[in-house]
């Protein structure tokens, strides 16, 4: 009886060592979980930050790389005597450029002496000249498109704040050297953005050239920076030149920062956005504090409990000899039923504790849950980036970079198809009311593309009417498009007349609502891409910029009709096609992957993981591969041999040669090799379409990829005269 006793209060001593260690080794699991989350939503929101830093500098540099060519358009083959003669004209063109645009200070037009034509600060221009300015001499001896040159200080009599300038070469009509034109492009700017999407703690921004000046910073910066080659910043990005994340000291005041960064485009610019790594880890703490605050008092109350529970014990122990000798029946007894009264107490009190315990576990294990979020995250995006040929189809308004898949619909039917899913995305509150024509009216359009620009709108409607009122889609035949306001700043012309020969017409759709309206002097500016008038958090500006970017890439326009308090309507207009060019329903192609059956292919891809995706599925259903990695060493296995391969499979975007210049110069040199080219986005083919090349769009599965392989190879065969 003593040794169980014994054994008893050796269990609640184990219990309540265990009640420390346990809870202790338990925070411990939980805290390296946490700090490995913390970490990765750091990174993902790096990522997200990034993703817009690089949209907007995207969007930012092709604006004025655009307005840089239309100038050049505008004074192409003029005389330096004819560009002073009209420089009253042109300095006030290029003073409305500089005021449509924040991002400039001011636009240039120089002479091959480097002496200002024309310029938007002064008219005319003092008699000085800009030689010795980066962004002039660096056009002087070579032709090198657009060029960015470093930060500089602007010379006297010119004030105000520094600059970097953005310049193209002028040339005469034999290609000599005659000027430069050039746009002086305020860093500021980027900063005070920066500034409004950096609002966490620790947060940083960084953009500058691939010689690692950097021409904006967040925080800002009292002197220029340059990175050194030989500094970890470069040698990353020279290890992985288009995007990147890193921990690194920053070299301006040596904190410690988690950055991401990524290459805009065809421009040697980066941009980069991070967060100080103390931040991040002051989120972990603040994380960890929240689960001590019910951790310890948890544990505090286990170890107190069962600290009693052997005080308790150790007292009926104690009671229980005192009266062995006098009362061995009843001490008996009386130890029993303390025994029983011990055992009920310390069951009942620890499952209470167990409680508490698992409580704790569970809230200890709430960042797990973030997984879940980081899953939905992921799918969103995927469909889009897009999302993003999705801030690069959306810089030019958003969705404006990929290539488009036209098909042949009904726009009322389509209308219809929508109306329930509108009803759950605008609420209850809003009452729709559609307007459908009798006879069909058909258009040549992305009718995912169609359904998103549809959304962006009636979703602009509701958010103008506060949730609340009515909105009205009407859809109509349409001869010309409405003079109305046009659909962005500068394109005013493109609202007037759209008389085009042998053309039905177009289709338009009209959403109007019930909301507040549009101010007059905003309507200019609703279709800018990150132009909004939400509250952060509550729009990003790029829904009617995506419109604007449907309409245009589809032949079409968007116009807009508002008056303040009286509610606006939106109109999408689209080129209405003919009737007998709806096609017919063709069931789903399921027919399984054909076999190579020794088939030669010449697979063209500069991505090795990709290309060894696509050669080892090739490989296994029978076809014979050779790889390549640039289309140059691709004409040149042409040129050597071109009986060896039956077709060639070429990616498009590639550095130097495109897969579409490679298609050219196959069919330019009289090469009987068919070709099948893939991408997922290509400026060039959303532009002016696939050239009559077949095209398979990224991503692709091997089985789609080998049906048109051997479709494709096989109408070669029969032209040929060699048919199945």
């Amino acid at each position: 009886m003593q040794g169980a006793q014994r054994n008893s209060l050796k269990l609640l001593q184990w219990m309540m060592g265990a009640s420390l260690a346990l809870p202790i080794a338990l925070f411990a699991i939980a805290s390296s979980i946490s700090y490995t989350s913390t970490h990765d939503i750091g990174d993902r929101e790096i990522e997200r930050t990034l993703d817009v830093a690089h949209e907007h500098a995207l969007k930012v540099f092709e604006t004025i790389d655009r307005s840089l060519a239309e100038l050049n358009e505008v004074v192409r083959g003029l005389a330096d005597d004819t560009i002073r003669s009209r420089e009253p004209a042109l300095h006030r063109r290029l003073k409305r450029l500089t005021d449509s645009l924040p991002q400039l200070k001011s636009a240039w037009i120089f002479d091959a002496d480097g002496k200002s034509l024309v310029n938007s600060l002064a008219s005319p221009p003092p008699e000085q000249s800009f030689a010795d300015r980066d962004y002039f001499y660096a056009h002087v001896d070579q032709t090198i498109g657009t060029f960015i040159g470093a930060s500089l200080t602007p010379r006297a009599p010119y004030q105000g704040a520094r600059f970097f300038g953005v310049s193209r070469r002028r040339d005469s009509d034999d290609g000599g050297f005659i000027g430069v034109i050039q746009a002086s492009v305020l860093p500021e700017y980027f900063e005070s953005f920066y500034a409004r999407i950096g609002t966490d703690p620790g947060s940083f921004f960084a953009m500058g050239r691939t010689d690692g000046v950097l021409l904006a910073h967040l925080p800002r910066l009292d002197r220029d920076l340059r990175l050194e080659p030989t500094g970890p910043v470069r040698q990353n990005i020279a290890a992985h030149p288009e995007h990147g994340l890193i921990t690194v000291a920053w070299p301006s005041d040596g904190i410690e920062r988690r950055i991401g960064y990524r290459r805009v485009a065809e421009y040697p610019i980066y941009v980069s956005a991070g967060l100080e790594t103390s931040a991040i880890r002051a989120r972990w703490f603040a994380t960890m504090g929240q689960h001590l605050v019910f951790g310890i008092p948890a544990t505090a109350l286990l170890f107190l409990l069962l600290a009693l529970a052997i005080r308790r014990t150790q007292h009926l122990q104690a009671e229980a000899a005192a009266r062995r000798e006098a009362e061995e029946a009843l001490k008996h007894s009386q130890r029993l039923e303390a025994l029983g009264q011990l055992t009920g107490g310390v069951a009942h009190d620890f499952n209470n504790l167990l409680t508490v315990i698992r409580a704790s576990v569970d809230l200890l294990n709430r960042p797990q849950l973030s997984e879940e979020r980081r899953q939905r995250y992921i799918t969103a995006i995927a469909d889009a980036v897009a999302r993003a040929a999705k801030l690069t189809s959306q810089l030019l308004a958003f969705a404006r970079r990929q290539t488009l898949k036209p098909e042949v619909f009904d726009v009322g039917a389509r209308m219809q198809s929508l109306h329930d899913m509108l009803a759950t995305l605008l609420g209850p509150a809003i009452e729709i009311a559609m307007r459908l024509p009798a006879e069909p009216c058909l258009v040549n359009a992305d009718a995912s593309q169609f359904e998103t620009a549809l959304i962006n709108m009636a979703t602009n409607a509701r958010d103008a009417m506060h949730g609340k009122g009515k909105i009205v889609l009407n859809v109509a035949a349409a001869t010309t498009i409405a003079d109305t306001r046009a659909a962005a700043a500068g394109s005013h012309d493109l609202a007037g007349n759209h008389d085009l020969p042998n053309h039905l017409g177009f289709v338009g759709i009209a959403v109007s609502d019930t909301g507040i309206g549009i101010p007059a002097a905003r309507l200019e500016r609703i279709f800018e891409p990150f132009f909004t008038t939400k509250q952060v958090g509550h729009g990003t500006g790029l829904g009617l910029s995506q419109v604007f970017g449907f309409a245009r890439q589809s032949g079409g326009e968007v116009t807009v009709t508002s008056e303040v308090g009286h509610g606006s309507t939106f109109s999408l207009y689209l080129p209405r096609v003919p009737p007998d060019l709806l096609p017919q329903r063709q069931a789903p192609n399921t027919a399984p992957a054909v076999a190579g059956s020794g088939m030669s292919v010449l697979l063209v891809e500069d991505n090795i993981e990709l290309a060894n995706f696509a050669a080892d599925g090739l490989t296994e259903l029978g076809y014979s591969i050779t790889l390549v990695d640039n289309a140059t060493d691709a004409l040149a296995e042409l040129v050597m041999d071109a009986d060896r391969f039956d077709i060639v499979f070429s990616d498009i975007v590639m550095p130097d040669m495109t897969g579409l210049d490679l298609a050219q110069a196959i069919r330019d040199r009289g090469i009987g090799v068919p070709v099948v080219l893939t991408t997922g986005y290509s400026e060039a083919l959303s532009q002016d379409g696939n050239f009559e090349f077949e095209l398979v769009q990224k991503p692709y599965a091997i089985d789609q990829l080998s049906r048109v392989l051997h479709r494709v190879a096989r109408l070669r065969r029969v032209r040929d005269g060699a048919a199945e």
